[in-house]
């Protein structure tokens, strides 16, 4: 038997509400958390250190890590030519290219472009380095785990020779 569309559509709503007030009105089931909304004029917002980056990077701090979610989020904006140092992550990380052209290379491997879409998964562990080409700005999104309090393993700045890819 066919039903239609709106018989079907209000079925699911009443039967979604019933649901519902049943939920809230059980007095044994155990408080849930509530969801936190953290404000855009209250996110830090500062300079890369130029202890771990070359050139002009801007950082916009998200959020932090917490007990239900152990990492933490930012969106990185790299200046043309800019980059990090090489570094491990000890959770491993994962970057959503915002926007621009960047590039990125893997210790021992050649350097790679990414462009606004593309997404990089850098495992625990893996030495690599990250920022803009040397004629566009890049901004990613940056999703970092975390191991005992610690994120990032700081190493040596990448060269301009290790940046132009020789």
């Amino acid at each position: 038997m066919k039903i239609p569309y709106g018989i079907f559509c209000a079925t699911l709503t009443m039967a979604a509400s019933c649901c519902c007030q049943a939920a809230s009105t059980d007095k044994t089931a155990p408080e849930q958390p509530e969801q936190t909304i953290v404000r855009s004029v209250t996110q830090d917002r500062f300079k890369g250190a130029s202890d771990y980056f070359t050139g002009n990077v801007h950082i916009r701090m998200l959020f932090q890590p917490t007990a239900e979610l152990p990492a933490s989020g930012a969106y990185v904006t790299f200046q043309n030519g800019a980059r990090t140092a090489w570094h491990i992550h000890p959770a491993g990380q994962t970057l959503l290219v915002v926007s621009g052209k960047g590039l990125t290379q893997e210790w021992g491997k050649p350097v790679v472009v990414i462009e606004a879409g593309d997404i990089v998964r850098c495992p625990a562990g893996i030495k690599h380095w990250h920022g803009a080409a040397p004629d566009s700005t890049m901004t990613h999104l940056a999703i970092t785990g975390e191991v005992n309090g610690k994120n990032v393993q700081w190493l040596e700045k990448v060269s301009d020779r290790q940046y132009a890819g020789h």
